[in-house]
């Protein structure tokens, strides 16, 4: 596996759960990071942890994903700072539940804003810079982009695109040096739901769903891959979920 030392990784949706595991399991392995969400003041606490921790440049830029101006402005900040961009993780997304008959344009319309348009807009803005370094996109899709699911239609399918997308991406530009990597998790303890109702990392108790920290030690596997292979899809689940679903 090649080494990630010294270089430039974009990590979407940074300011907790996946995104800030994902920018620890990197930063343990050398990598510079560039940590993108809407809160500004966890990112800044963040990047103080990594650079302490890891001796590595951690740099926070506030993003809306939803955005297309915010985006491009992140993906440059990161290039003008380092000087290339070697891997991008998009990870920001958000869930509402709720009945399709009874569901509101606001609900529907921010689902697919961020879970699609923000996957979008990142991939996009990064894709030239990542064809200079042979480098990889990863693609934080779910359990729900694989199975049917009663209790959020909506958020399932923005998880089937991502998995399509992704998959079509890497047919896209696989010839041109760049890896594209899916990781579906199931349930992972984190502040995931916040927006409403419960957070995963309250509903379930520790050790008894998976951890934040192993995918993004999954994440940190994709990243190394030589230059020749990508990992294309990793499912990540605990072991007694089939027992459940």
């Amino acid at each position: 596996m090649q080494s990630i030392d010294g270089n430039t990784v974009v990590i979407t949706g940074a300011s907790a759960g996946i995104g800030r595991a994902t920018a620890h399991a990197v930063a343990t392995a050398g990598a510079n990071v560039v940590l993108a969400a809407r809160r500004l003041d966890r990112l800044e606490d963040i990047a103080t942890t990594l650079e302490r921790e890891h001796d590595i440049t951690a740099t926070p830029v506030s993003t809306d994903v939803t955005e297309r101006k915010q985006v491009d402005e992140l993906v440059e900040a990161a290039v003008d700072e380092h000087g290339a961009l070697d891997a991008l993780v998009n990870n920001a997304g958000l869930v509402f539940e709720g009945e399709v008959e009874t569901m509101d344009d606001e609900d529907y319309h921010t689902m697919m804003d961020v879970n699609t348009d923000g996957m979008f807009y990142a991939s996009r803005a990064a894709l030239p810079h990542l064809k200079k370094t042979d480098g990889t996109v990863v693609f934080v899709a779910s359990f729900a982009g694989q199975y049917p699911r009663s209790s959020n239609p909506v958020y399932a399918a923005t998880k089937w695109w991502t998995r399509g997308f992704a998959h079509s991406l890497q047919g896209q530009v696989g010839g041109d040096g760049v890896a594209v990597s899916v990781v579906n998790p199931s349930e992972v303890r984190t502040e995931f739901g916040s927006g409403r109702g419960e957070q995963s990392k309250d509903r379930y108790d520790e050790g008894a769903v998976t951890d934040p920290e192993a995918i993004g030690a999954a994440i940190r596997f994709m990243l190394r891959q030589e230059d020749v292979d990508t990992v294309s899809e990793m499912n990540l689940y605990r072991r007694d979920k089939f027992e459940t679903f």
